[in-house]
């Protein structure tokens, strides 16, 4: 919808006393499901008209979160065309007379890493998300080494919200793409070659270790672009998850938080779309280790409950008791 589009909620529906009640509280499990009810509208169209993963949408609807951010109401109110007086907001561009040119509207949604998760998630995007990352690193030189080390992990709502989506089912990944022919010999070398990597990882960060990581990272991305037998595309999603995993560690050793961060969330979007659930737990317990590193204890347990809720089902006694402890550290923190 462009910014003079009719919003799709009819006037009836925006007049119910129940629904202004709910908007003004700001109680949006009550509006979604008011404007469900009344209005006719999916949770999946609901998500699409205000930027909103589908699992996000459920999550409010469901009491299990709250929208606190601006911005995200600011995309309820411009999506759903929701004048901005009934959300406490100044009016919004699109209340203009229509003899009024609209302000021109940039949208944070597409400015940043963060924001690339923001969208329902889907095997193209995690395989671009690799590309883009590893050609970073691969041509990063000293100068840009050092504006990364300046850059701060993205915190709260901006980051929370855009991991939402790994509760969903994965998207079907309908693209056109050659068929590949990678065999289980070519699949159990790349896992062995990820395995010796995480031992890298574990001995320190820097250097030619890095480069080799994100080369082999982008040689598995471009695999993943063609199309390989399912078995083998899910083992192959699990290599991505892992190598994602030891390059964001090598970027936290060496002080760069952003793009460990960045890594991370790939590694968590790789886990999804390899079904990996027990080690996207772990990815996200080490998401929330992070946080608890930058002083940001309600993150970091945002975090691993929202691990225990995607692994509710998969993980073992082991992992619990690891999530357990994580979630104890975040409490005391």
């Amino acid at each position: 919808m462009d910014a003079i589009a009719p919003g799709p909620l009819a006037p009836d529906v925006l007049n119910r006393d129940d629904l202004r009640r709910a908007l003004e509280e700001h109680d949006f499990a009550a509006a979604f499901s008011l404007i469900k009810k009344w209005g006719g509208l999916s949770q999946n169209r609901i998500a699409a008209a205000c930027q909103l993963t589908p699992g996000k949408v459920s999550t409010i609807m469901a009491g299990s979160a709250r929208v606190t951010s601006i911005e995200v109401i600011r995309r309820i109110a411009d999506g759903l065309r929701i004048p901005g007086h009934l959300v406490g907001l100044a009016p919004r561009p699109w209340e203009r007379a229509p003899s009024t040119p609209p302000e021109p509207q940039t949208s944070k949604r597409h400015t940043g890493p963060a924001d690339t998760d923001a969208v329902p998630w889907r095997p193209d995007a995690t395989t671009g998300m690799a590309s883009d990352l590893t050609r970073s690193d691969l041509v990063m030189d000293r100068r840009a080494a050092t504006r990364a080390l300046a850059g701060a992990a993205v915190t709260g709502a901006p980051l929370l919200d855009a991991l939402d989506g790994w509760r969903t089912p994965s998207a079907d990944d309908g693209r056109a793409r050659r068929p590949g022919r990678l065999g289980t010999r070519e699949v159990e070398e790349l896992e062995a070659t990820a395995r010796a990597f995480r031992q890298w990882g574990r001995t320190g960060g820097g250097g030619l270790r890095r480069k080799a990581v994100a080369g082999q990272l982008a040689e598995v991305a471009a695999v993943l672009d063609e199309h390989q037998a399912p078995a083998i595309e899910r083992r192959l999603y699990g290599v991505m998850a892992q190598l994602a995993g030891t390059a964001a560690s090598m970027a936290w050793d060496v002080g760069q938080q952003r793009r460990a961060q960045d890594y991370y969330r790939l590694a968590l979007r790789a886990a999804h779309a390899g079904g990996d659930t027990r080690f996207g737990a772990n990815v996200l317990a080490g998401m929330a280790r992070q946080m608890l590193y930058n002083d940001r204890p309600q993150d970091a347990l945002e975090l691993v409950r929202l691990a225990q809720d995607g692994a509710r089902h998969t993980a073992g006694p082991r992992l619990r008791a690891m999530l357990r402890t994580r979630e104890a550290w975040a409490l005391a923190a």
